[in-house]
Order: C-alpha cells, then sequence, then structure tokens
C-alpha cells in the first residue's frame, strides 16, 4: 500500500481543544469568542465525567444545558453562549452535527427596565473623569458606541471632516455609521497626536505591528504597521499575542473605562447602577448636551 494511503496514527492527531481553536481561527472567530467556546466545551466534559464527546450525543447535551438552567440558575444569555459553543464542538471540529434537542429546558430571560441617566448626571458623571477615560465614556454616551466597538476603534475609522465614525463589525457582525459628537473632536485630536508619537517610538523600537481582522496581515504584510490600522485607544505598554507570541501593542483592556465610569459615578452621587453600558442606552446619533473637559 502506497505510504499515502495509509491512514495518520493516533498520537498524530490533533488534541480535541486544539482541533476546536484550528476550527475557531480559520473561520475568524475573536480571541475572546475562541477563549468563550473552549471554556463551555470543557465545562461541558468535566460535567460528564470526562468522557469524549464523541461517545456522547444529544441526550448529555440537554442533561448539561438543563443543569445549567436549573442548578446553576443562569441566565438565558449564558445558557446561549453555552450551546453554541457545543453546537460548534460537534459541527465544526468534530463533522456530527446535533439533532434535536429533546427536552431542553430553557432558560427564562427576565424582563428588567434599563438604567437610563438624565443629561445632567451624564454631566455630572463625565465631570469626574478626565483625559482619555473622559474621550472613550463621551464616545460611548455621544455616538452611541458599545465598550468592545470603542476599544476596537481605529485611526482610519474615525472622519474628523464628516464628523463620524464607522463602527466595524458591531452587534451581528454589522457596520455601521454614526455621529462623532463635536465636543469630543478637539481632545481626540490631541489625543491621536500623542498616540501617533508611541506608535513612531514603537516603530523606531522595531515593533509597531498591529493585530489586522479577516487574516488581513497575510494579504497586505505590511499593513499592521501602518497608522491607520492604530488602535485609538492602545495599551500603556506592549504585550505578546496569545495566538501567535508576537510582540504587539493591543487597545486598552475593558476594565480601563468600566471600573472609572463605577468610580465617577459613585463620586458624582449617582444612586442608579451604572455601567459604561447605561452611558449608550437610547444614545446612538444623538446630540450630545455640553460637555466640558
Amino acid at each position: 500500500m502506497a505510504t499515502q494511503d495509509l491512514p495518520a496514527p493516533q498520537s498524530a492527531r490533533p488534541k480535541l481543544l486544539e482541533r476546536v481553536r484550528d476550527a475557531i481561527r480559520r473561520r475568524h472567530y475573536s480571541y475572546r469568542t475562541e477563549e468563550t467556546y473552549v471554556h463551555w466545551i470543557k465545562h461541558f466534559i468535566y460535567f460528564h465525567q470526562k468522557r469524549h464527546p464523541n461517545d456522547m450525543g444529544e441526550a448529555e447535551v440537554t442533561a448539561f444545558l438543563n443543569h445549567l438552567s436549573r442548578e446553576r440558575r443562569v441566565a438565558a444569555s449564558t445558557q446561549n453562549q453555552a450551546l453554541s459553543a457545543i453546537v460548534f464542538l460537534y459541527k465544526e471540529a468534530l463533522g456530527r452535527p446535533l439533532g434535536w434537542l429533546d427536552g431542553l429546558e430553557w432558560a427564562r430571560r427576565p424582563e428588567r427596565v434599563p438604567t437610563v441617566l438624565t443629561a445632567g448626571e451624564v454631566q455630572r458623571l463625565l465631570a469626574q473623569l478626565e483625559g482619555t477615560k473622559w474621550i472613550m465614556a463621551s464616545l460611548l454616551y455621544g455616538a452611541g458606541l458599545r465598550l468592545r466597538e470603542c476599544l476596537k476603534l481605529r485611526v482610519k475609522d474615525i472622519d474628523f471632516e464628516y464628523r463620524q465614525i464607522i463602527v466595524r463589525d458591531g452587534k451581528g457582525a454589522k457596520d455601521r455609521v454614526t455621529v462623532l459628537p463635536g465636543a469630543v473632536v478637539e481632545p481626540l485630536k490631541q489625543h491621536l497626536v500623542r498616540v501617533r508619537a508611541l506608535h513612531e517610538k514603537d516603530l523606531a523600537a522595531g515593533f509597531g505591528d498591529v493585530e489586522l481582522p479577516n487574516a488581513l496581515d497575510r494579504k497586505y504584510p505590511r499593513a499592521g504597521y501602518e497608522w491607520g490600522w492604530k488602535f485609538v485607544f492602545p495599551s500603556y505598554k506592549l504585550s505578546a499575542d496569545p495566538r501567535g507570541g508576537v510582540i504587539r501593542r493591543h487597545h486598552v483592556f475593558e476594565n480601563f473605562l468600566a471600573r472609572a465610569v463605577k468610580q465617577a459615578a459613585r463620586s458624582a452621587g449617582i444612586a442608579k447602577p451604572v455601567s459604561s453600558h447605561t452611558l449608550r442606552h437610547y444614545a446612538a446619533c444623538r446630540t450630545m448636551p455640553s460637555l466640558r473637559m
């Protein structure tokens, strides 16, 4: 028999989670999605005493999801997240799509009224912030950006002349255009001057590369070094890319703004439960009240 006809030895086959990660990366999912899917797949396997998913099926998946709903009392969104991870595991990594999950008990989606701040409360909150955190919080409120959308903003997607921001790969993997609030224009321009100086410093030190979406780095190898692709809100330090180990300057972490907003709300004497997401409720494409640095 020819060598190419021999089946690969069992030891040469990639491990299950490696196959999952490879399937995720081939579809250009975010690193955050990758970590979330791997997290739930591990929980599924450990729930069934480390049985291999190939030896399980719809009944075991249903039992795990019902456990999340009954005993863990997770939110509906969390149960859906776990379901998506397991469906991906079977369909994309194992090549064995799941059938109907008979007996699945869906977690109830609670009906809650969102927290909405008044214009006066927003002004009091923003008055407690300064610098980069003020700019980011003002964009969440005035441009209706979600926190992740703000973090992933690139220089090329801000248009000062048309006073607009292009949001790439937003909710539902869709692009959209939103307003660039007038009160943020000058502070943001000054901020970008400092960011560009940081970029030039990185280039001089032999760095300056940035993560690109959808494997564009393979199509345009030098694009990651271009100014337009830089994150508007870069981290203050370089770090290793968790997927390839490349030393890069990523965007700031979520808690950079999230913690600042909560502290600002307390300092402003706002009794409502406030998060960074609260700032964007009903804020998209709306005129901002007069703001000050």
